[in-house]
């Protein structure tokens, strides 16, 4: 449990990690307007909890870490072109808010702590777009609930066909932050910097689009397009990603 900092200082003081992912989150937009103390304390101070169970064995031994936050830190202004690292961070919603937060908690522990040559941390920051594949059964997502809808025979009701996220499949992101691990690990000249990790940005799917895609080679699919009078919570309509620094850096 992320939340219970001195549980997880000890844990890294006794194991003395080599490499550190931190993925731990509240990972869910329509679940941070329900839960959004939940997701602050998830997303906001696990994160200032991994990052102080880092600062407990900063001088004793090497460990790389890769930290994960979200396409989401961006502030979106629903502009098409893709984001790049140095773009400003922000957020409406609990979630999008939470994970920019987190993100200027590590730039600041970096610059406050680990930049210091004392220190043997090596830090990454890691952004990673909208995830699809195997393992992912939370509600709300658009995989998952076409593939039980369409299992049990139902229709799916798409409520925004026009939203674009930059999809990818899961094991091409976690690529992407082993490949960032062991560059950190053979050096310190991207020591402390973000990385963002999404498709090409020319190419950005709707949801429409992915549904049809699937169509092509599932004869159950089936899905409907129902028009909302009022949306209960707000959800960005366009997310981009530049992963050319990705691109021209790590690979």
């Amino acid at each position: 449990n992320i939340l219970d900092s001195k549980r997880l200082i000890k844990l890294f003081i006794n194991e003395k990690p080599d490499f550190v992912f931190h993925l731990a989150a509240q990972a869910l937009v329509k679940k941070s307007y329900e839960e959004p103390v939940l997701t602050w304390k998830s997303n906001t101070f696990g994160t200032l909890n991994v990052l102080e169970a880092l600062r407990a064995i900063q001088y004793k031994k090497k460990c790389v870490c890769v930290l994960i936050t979200s396409d989401k830190s961006y502030k979106n202004v629903e502009i098409k072109k893709g984001y790049k690292e140095e773009d400003q961070l922000g957020g409406k919603d609990p979630y999008s808010a939470s994970k920019a937060s987190a993100d200027i908690a590590i730039q600041s522990y970096f610059n406050s702590f680990f930049k210091n040559k004392k220190s043997k941390i090596r830090l990454g920051i890691a952004r990673a777009g909208n995830v699809i594949g195997g393992g992912d059964w939370s509600n709300d997502r658009l995989i998952p609930d076409c593939v039980k809808n369409w299992s049990n025979k139902k229709t799916v009701k798409l409520r925004n066909p026009n939203s674009t996220r930059p999809w990818q499949h899961v094991m091409d992101a976690v690529n992407g932050y082993i490949v960032l691990s062991m560059k950190l690990n053979v050096s310190n000249l991207l020591n402390g910097e973000a990385f963002n990790f999404g498709p090409n940005y020319k190419k950005n799917y709707t949801v429409k689009d992915v549904v049809e895609e699937i169509k092509k080679i599932w004869s159950e699919v089936n899905y409907k397009i129902i028009k909302l009078n009022k949306q209960k919570f707000f959800e960005s309509k366009l997310l981009k990603l530049n992963s050319t620094k990705s691109k021209k850096k790590l690979y």
